[in-house]
């Protein structure tokens, strides 16, 4: 990109944050007088040069010391100490992170020193890649690229600005996994020699989980940061369920993608090219879509008939739970995945075997009520486009049987929930004692209900007949 577009993208950009801030003339204004100066940098910087939308503003100050510099923000307004330790501020009402520069030492728990005396070309060195080492002089609209980070945006190479700084912080490799997907950039050989070998060991379970969301968020195609693990051998270190699939076949008829491992990588790009209600969904749906068919592991067998994986959804829920909660705390996340992964061969299951409409109400109960019709449709989807022949890349178009799933769903009235039970506990407590009893007589009257007996007389009725004579039988 040529200087002057450049300055053009990066004068527009000005403009419309000096339009959503119009305070920071004066904050800018009172850092000049102090003989500071007040850089834009990371990612902003970045996304800007890539034509992507600008969310995050971040302003590195550097020629005042903090206590000098907070007092100077307080004149505007009440400052946060998001960082006071790391130095990093917020001003109140102004959405931009205004940090100093800072060296900081090796280890989980860094001591870092704030130098306000810092060369621009010192503080850049310290950040983990080049393309993250720009940054733009707010006053005079440069651009501060001592790195070479535009060149390696446009020959799409993730470089380190010193590779010595880059080893000592191991939260960076899983950065340039999520920076290979989301930029679909690949690490220059000095890089990448770092990362096969660097200890990772002592990240902590929260910083992975945030660089994985970033991954499955912010990509169009979240598994090449996969496959990268895969390229580099780190992947039985860091997913050895997923790991596993590698070279796992199956049958070409319905697979001609190839082995397991594939298969997964296409069905979390298709899962990615999905729309979803929000970014939990999303999360949600792609971490199904890579685990899916963990399961076929062990139980994937040959006969004359052809290549089988009978029974994996049931065995592959449980693995990927067991995966999932290595990269997450989540609960909450880790039950939906797992029940989107037990359930993911249902639909077209019941959709070939004729099954009536009990069986999509007994299925909605099974996915209640985390999961429900449309997000598990959106797995299949994800699942059948995943097949394509031609590596790399999944298939497009539709997917009748999701279509087909959804309607039967749909007329089934359990679309967006399952069928709301007719009887609870109360509705027993003049025949049976509070207890254990009660229990089975509600789960018993929810599945003569979902047989389409609706009449709350007669299903009672029906309820204690049945725990009667079970009751004469035992």
């Amino acid at each position: 990109m040529k200087s002057n577009q450049i300055h053009r993208i990066i004068q527009k950009a000005l403009d419309n944050i000096f339009i959503i801030y119009p305070s920071l003339h004066s904050i800018l204004d009172e850092i000049a007088k102090q003989k500071g100066e007040a850089f834009f940098v990371g990612g902003m910087v970045r996304d800007l040069l890539l034509d992507r939308q600008v969310k995050d503003l971040d302003v590195e100050v550097h020629g005042l010391e903090q206590d000098q510099f907070v007092s100077l923000l307080r004149r505007f307004g009440y400052v946060d100490y998001v960082g006071k330790s790391f130095g990093v501020f917020k001003l109140q009402g102004v959405d931009i992170d205004w940090s100093l520069p800072r060296a900081d030492s090796v280890g989980r728990k860094p001591i870092v020193v704030i130098d306000p005396c810092m060369s621009i070309q010192d503080a850049f060195r310290r950040r983990d890649l080049t393309i993250n080492a720009m940054g733009i002089n707010i006053m005079t609209g440069e651009l501060v690229d001592p790195f070479g980070g535009q060149d390696d945006l446009a020959r799409g190479i993730l470089r380190s600005p010193d590779i010595t700084f880059f080893a000592q912080d191991p939260l960076r490799f899983f950065r340039v996994m999520q920076f290979i997907s989301r930029f679909d950039m690949r690490p220059d050989a000095q890089l990448e020699a770092v990362c096969k070998s660097m200890d990772i060991k002592e990240v902590s379970r929260e910083r992975i989980e945030q660089e994985f969301a970033k991954m499955l968020l912010k990509s169009e195609f979240p598994s090449l940061g996969i496959r990268w693990l895969k390229s580099i051998n780190r992947i039985s270190e860091l997913l050895p369920e997923l790991a596993a699939t590698i070279g796992v076949v199956q049958d070409c008829r319905w697979h001609p993608e190839g082995d397991v491992f594939e298969h997964s990588m296409q069905a979390l790009d298709a899962a990615a090219a999905l729309d979803y209600e929000d970014d939990k969904e999303r999360l949600v749906l792609l971490y199904a879509a890579l685990c899916h068919d963990l399961g076929k592991v062990t139980t994937t067998f040959e006969d004359e008939r052809g290549i089988h994986s009978y029974g994996h959804a049931e065995v592959g829920c449980k693995i990927a739970q067991k995966m999932i909660k290595r990269i997450t705390h989540n609960t909450l996340l880790i039950e939906m995945v797992r029940k989107l992964v037990r359930w993911h061969m249902a639909p077209v299951q019941l959709l070939k075997g004729g099954a009536k409409r009990a069986a999509f109400k007994r299925l909605a109960a099974h996915l209640a009520p985390e999961i429900n019709a449309i997000m598990l449709a959106k797995l299949v989807i994800a699942d059948h486009r995943g097949r394509n022949q031609i590596l790399y890349k999944p298939l497009i178009g539709p997917i009748p049987e999701a279509q087909q799933f959804i309607d039967k769903m749909e007329q089934a009235g359990v679309k967006h929930a399952q069928e709301q039970p007719l009887l609870t506990g109360k509705d027993f407590l003049d025949v049976v004692e509070p207890g254990p009893l009660i229990g089975r007589l509600v789960k018993k009257a929810y599945q003569l209900q979902l047989e389409g007996l609706y009449q709350k007389d007669e299903l009672k009725r029906a309820v204690l007949k049945s725990i009667k004579r079970s009751g004469r039988s035992n």
